[in-house]
């Protein structure tokens, strides 16, 4: 059969084309870039856009109910909620959205998925329950726990994952992976959706290296910035000083560093931070702020 050149050109730049046409614009939106203190941000929190609609809410910090509002979301249209861990700056608001889905049009099964517990921290299937339970807080909506909800049902799941572990949603791939926090049992999170990826850290001070094996070649690495260096107390066992972010993202080939849970040991000291970590490494780094939006490429 001959080669017919202008058939084979016709049909590359289709394929092209419609690989251009359907890849997904995928974007990360800070919701509460601080932590615990009262400083006019709210607690940490994000939100996976994906084609202009949010489909992964990733913890949910005091104030982040707000900031969902504000940004347009809609309940509807997420597929997880994702809980770092369960301190009150990154899982508080949690029952917050769960009440507002009652006024909305939500009806599908919405996941949690967050880490398991041990003696000082319940696991998110028991802090689902604390919450909504028959003996739970809010036990007038213990219906949330069944498929016979009068809004929808949520799904709790608590992971251990000493290894990658790995979930499939509708429009992303999700992987995870225990991390360290001191004695809070936590997970780090990547989403890859197409060929574009974004990791968050989470709180962790990965003393186990854990970051390095979820983190690689990765699009988009959000790094919790909770100390400065020579932090010299008990914070140096539950957070990452600059070096050690600095050397997660060199090591794993990160392309772009966004730097959040901004609190008052960092805030003011940025410029001390951004000299220790680009002696190492050389990407674009941003340090994050309430509804900051950043477009992953």
């Amino acid at each position: 059969m001959a080669f017919d050149y202008n058939t084979c050109m016709k049909t590359l730049l289709l394929t092209l084309l419609s690989t251009w046409l359907t890849a997904a614009e995928v974007s990360l939106e800070v919701l509460g870039s601080g932590g615990p203190e009262i400083d006019g941000r709210a607690s940490a929190s994000y939100i996976l856009w994906i084609d202009k609609k949010a489909r992964a809410l990733i913890d949910t910090g005091s104030g982040s109910m707000l900031r969902f509002e504000e940004s347009g979301a809609k309940l509807e249209n997420l597929e997880l909620i994702a809980l770092t861990h369960l301190h009150i700056d990154h899982a508080v608001d949690l029952p917050s959205y769960i009440k507002a889905g009652y006024f909305s049009r939500r009806s599908a099964p919405l996941p949690i998925i967050g880490p398991v517990g041990n003696k000082s921290f319940p696991s998110t299937n028991d802090y689902v329950t604390l919450l909504f339970g028959e003996n739970g807080a809010y036990r007038y909506m213990s219906d949330v726990l069944t498929a016979n909800s009068d809004s929808f049902q949520i799904i709790p799941e608590s992971v251990k994952a000493d290894k990658i572990t790995k979930r499939h949603f509708k429009d992303f791939d999700l992987s995870i992976i225990s991390v360290n926090h001191g004695i809070v049992p936590a997970l780090a999170f990547r989403f890859d959706v197409g060929d574009k990826s974004v990791v968050i850290s989470g709180d962790t001070s990965n003393v186990n290296g854990q970051l390095e094996k979820l983190s690689q070649n990765v699009n988009l690495f959000i790094a919790h910035h909770a100390i400065a260096e020579g932090y010299g107390t008990y914070a140096n066992h539950l957070h990452m000083t600059p070096t050690i972010i600095a050397n997660v993202a060199s090591k794993s080939g990160v392309k772009k560093l966004v730097l959040a849970h901004r609190m008052r040991r960092t805030v003011g000291r940025e410029e001390e931070s951004l000299k220790i970590i680009k002696k190492v490494f050389k990407g674009p780094i941003i340090f994050a702020e309430d509804h900051m939006k950043i477009e992953v490429q």
